[in-house]
């Protein structure tokens, strides 16, 4: 395969100036530039997509960053990861997918290499390294998700910290006062996962606001760490009629832990999840909710990056957006006021 050295020595330059040539980065002679693409002619060589675009011939690929972290609900980012691409073909775009394995070092490799002509980060923590090689590379991207400083990017999420106010403002109108908030695993929070961070600093300050005696406690999801939770939960807390559940996995154990334990939800316990609507409804009984749009979180992101890419080709510099999309609280059956007496004391 003829490579960029070998234009290089045909043309009697270096390999740096043939990618100038290529790129259009810096000025070259055209007399350079004639001997440049003379050699490509005469040697057949095929520029990478990384080359093509930076030459001005847009890729027409946007690299999406789908983590594979062992605790992600695979549905709820599958369904946005499917979106992204269906939005991005309406704008004549391909998806390339990269999994979170490669981290930071997967982002610069495509970004720096003009593969993608944009980058949409999915699952991004609150000190995120990729958001970094970005800002460093100065790469067209959007973010599914919120970083601590969103100064000069795109950002859309929803609006966890309000998800998981809406959990304690629900509890206290219900006249729980003593509630816990079951949470994912420690690894999650560990590393500073956005969107389990955000819910319950959103949960802890309205419950302090409302007078509510709370518990937080991760939970691996499995049915002997949950039970494990709820034993803890209970040990310190015995008087808890009230519980907010952010772990898809947590949820069925939960459930059945209280059963058996004699705790009848909503009688006696109120469970409040926080997860996709067709998981609330498939539960006995149907789970009082609270949910964001999926969908829409990755027609956003593409209308963002794309916003950000014709910025660019234009010559101008793109105008950061940061968009938070409300959750809805949906009552079922799973909620209801806090028993008068608690029969457990």
């Amino acid at each position: 395969m003829v490579t960029l050295s070998d234009v290089a020595r045909h043309a009697g330059v270096s390999a740096s100036t043939v990618s100038y040539a290529l790129s259009g980065k810096r000025p070259i002679s055209d007399e350079t530039r004639q001997r440049v693409e003379r050699a490509i002619a005469v040697l057949g060589y095929h520029p990478h997509a990384g080359a093509r675009a930076l030459a001005g011939k847009r890729s027409h690929i946007i690299a999406l960053v789908v983590p594979l972290h062992t605790e992600v609900y695979v549905p709820t980012m599958m369904e946005i990861a499917i979106a992204v691409t269906v939005t991005a073909r309406e704008h004549g775009y391909d998806v390339l997918l990269l999994t979170n394995d490669e981290g930071a070092e997967g982002v610069r490799r495509v970004a720096a290499s003009g593969l993608a002509d944009g980058v949409i980060l999915m699952d991004v923590t609150l000190d995120d390294d990729r958001v970094r090689v970005l800002r460093a590379l100065d790469t067209p991207a959007a973010l599914i998700g919120l970083p601590d400083d969103p100064a000069g990017l795109s950002c859309v999420d929803n609006d966890f910290a309000l998800g998981g106010a809406l959990c304690a403002d629900h509890l206290a109108d219900l006249g729980h006062r003593d509630v816990a908030f079951v949470g994912y695993g420690s690894g999650v929070y560990r590393r500073h996962a956005g969107y389990a961070e955000r819910t319950l600093t959103g949960f802890r300050e309205r419950a302090e606001r409302r007078g509510l005696r709370f518990l937080h406690r991760p939970c691996e999801g499995t049915y002997e760490s949950t039970a494990g939770t709820l034993s803890r939960i209970l040990a310190d807390r015995p008087d808890t009629t009230g519980f907010v559940v952010q772990n898809e996995a947590a949820i069925g154990p939960l459930l059945s832990l209280l059963r058996a334990g004699g705790r009848i939800v909503p009688e006696d316990a109120s469970v409040i999840a926080i997860c996709p609507e067709p998981l609330a409804d498939q539960h006995s009984p149907r789970l009082t909710s609270v949910t964001g749009p999926k969908r829409e979180l990755g027609r956003a992101a593409v209308a963002q990056v794309m916003a950000r890419i014709t910025a660019v080709a234009e010559g101008g510099r793109p105008e950061d957006e940061l968009r938070l999309m409300a959750p809805d609280l949906v009552v079922r059956e799973s909620t209801a006021p806090a028993p008068r007496r608690n029969s457990h004391r």
